[in-house]
């Protein structure tokens, strides 16, 4: 499903020197996208959540039709200033029936002017990638057609990485990614990096699906070889694992955020590097977040009952952090889990 971009080398005469290779200009390194509506000084919320495989609401196997539904209309009573979405989005990447049904159910973002901001997930290209990344650029018209791009939003910014193309040491994504950290813009104070496919993952996942993968681990080495330079908090969203899970790693914090309505995945234990530990089953949630004068509080919000005939979420896990100063260390983690 990888798509490797090719490079085609103009060959001097050998009895010409090469001029000597210049340093990029900072600009190509600019944010992608600058909505509207964001200022530094500004409050704001953000949700994350992500998984929920919009499809036919008659079919009820991977993933759970009225959950999903409701999920979408409960996180547009939140009234964020941007949905980050980690993937997954449709069931079928390349069924454009699956991505009216997307447009169907997700109608209160865009009569609210949610800005959304996604990042592609395994079943953007179930399918066929031929039809299923066009299909996924006509339904997030705010990216620009860009398959991996940032976003600067106030002082937070937004790195969404694409799952379906190479990541790999040396691929132009992973050159990009690492170009964009070393040019974060300075008023940025919170830094949040969507990529489908975990970074780190609970023991239980990585003993049972082998996660996180090679190109997953080479992100996130590239993330580690540049914190010391950066002056941001950093939060990494995953999904592809329908459930919560969370991590703490060198300052930055890991959250697998999968429990948008995809069929949930058996939970037997959680690994003492996890911090969320409840261990009730499932966990369906999304999770908010509210940037205010240099601090974000982010809170899950599980759904109580899902067999329940009125749904509700209650709060079961929540952190805070707060921006570091300029030229000062990122301060550890302040954190409370239920």
């Amino acid at each position: 499903m990888r798509h490797v971009c090719g490079l085609l080398l103009a060959v001097a005469s050998a009895t010409i020197a090469l001029p000597p290779k210049t340093k990029p200009d900072a600009s190509q390194f600019a944010p992608t996208l600058r909505p509207q509506g964001f200022t530094s000084g500004r409050s704001f919320r953000l949700v994350a959540y992500g998984d929920s495989r919009f499809t036919d609401p008659a079919v009820t196997k991977g993933t759970n039709p009225r959950l999903r539904k409701w999920l979408a209309e409960r996180v547009a009573q939140e009234h964020p200033a941007a949905i980050l979405l980690t993937g997954d989005t449709p069931y079928t990447g390349a069924n454009s029936f699956d991505w009216q049904v997307f447009q169907q159910e997700t109608t209160s973002w865009r009569a609210a002017k949610i800005l959304q901001l996604p990042t592609t997930g395994n079943h953007e290209a179930y399918g066929g990638l031929k039809w299923g990344i066009p299909n996924y650029l006509d339904n997030f018209q705010g990216i620009s057609r860009h398959r991996y791009y940032s976003a600067l939003l106030g002082t937070a910014e937004v790195i969404s990485l694409d799952c379906t193309q190479d990541a790999g040491t040396g691929s132009p994504q992973a050159e990009w990614f690492a170009g964009q950290l070393a040019h974060l813009p300075t008023q940025v104070q919170f830094l949040f990096i969507l990529y489908h496919i975990p970074w780190m993952v609970d023991r239980q996942t990585r003993m049972f699906v082998n996660l996180p993968s090679p190109e997953a681990l080479n992100l996130r080495n590239i993330l580690e070889a540049h914190l010391s330079g950066l002056h941001a908090r950093v939060v990494v969203f995953n999904g592809h694992i329908h459930n919560y899970e969370r991590f703490e790693r060198q300052g930055v914090e890991y959250v697998v955020t999968g429990g948008g309505g995809a069929e949930p995945y058996p939970l037997l234990f959680r690994g003492r590097a996890d911090l969320y530990r409840d261990l009730s089953f499932p966990v369906y949630h999304f999770v908010t977040m509210d940037v205010s004068d240099g601090n974000l509080h982010a809170v899950m919000w599980k759904v109580k009952d899902p067999d329940a005939p009125e749904l509700s979420v209650e709060a079961k896990d929540q952190f805070t952090l707060t921006a570091p100063k300029q030229g000062t260390e990122v301060p550890k983690r302040k954190a409370a889990h239920r």
